[in-house]
């Protein structure tokens, strides 16, 4: 009985001193105002101002071109949150602004150095910009980063 009451005891102690340690940690790695970008990092980060969301859809049926495009918009700054197969193949890239906001698509397109802006609105997609990769799209990129 005596033996049961002391790991009870050490069991609520360890989660007590867990809990504080989590919750300190998750107060001191949320900076207020974020940076623009952090020193050693591989891409740019982009504040919460600036951020435009993306999608990278491949529609070119060639293997891996989803993935490419991904780090090159990284590379410049915009937020990847999504790449993927389209579905259907299409005969040229399009990046399509999903909030009607042309000047973020204008953006997206600006970093890719290619494709057509189109505002297609979709209020059910959770990102700012659509690209649509067409097989008329060649990265130009080191063979590794």
């Amino acid at each position: 009985m005596e033996q049961s009451r002391r790991r009870l005891a050490v069991a609520a102690l360890t989660l007590a001193v867990l809990g504080a340690l989590v919750a300190g940690g998750i107060a001191l790695a949320r900076p207020e105002r974020e940076q623009e970008t952090v020193k050693g990092h591989l891409f740019p980060i982009p504040s919460t101002d600036e951020r435009v969301t993306v999608e990278v859809l491949n529609a070119a049926g060639r293997q891996g071109l989803a993935r490419t495009v991904t780090r090159v918009l990284r590379q410049q700054g915009l937020d990847v949150v999504f790449l993927g197969n389209a579905g259907t193949t299409v005969d040229s890239t399009r990046i399509v602004a999903r909030r009607g906001d042309a000047a973020a698509a204008q953006r997206v397109r600006d970093a890719l150095g290619h494709g057509r802006v189109v505002v297609e609105t979709d209020t059910l997609r959770r990102v700012d910009v659509s690209v649509i990769v067409g097989p008329d799209y060649r990265p130009e990129l080191p063979l590794h980063p």
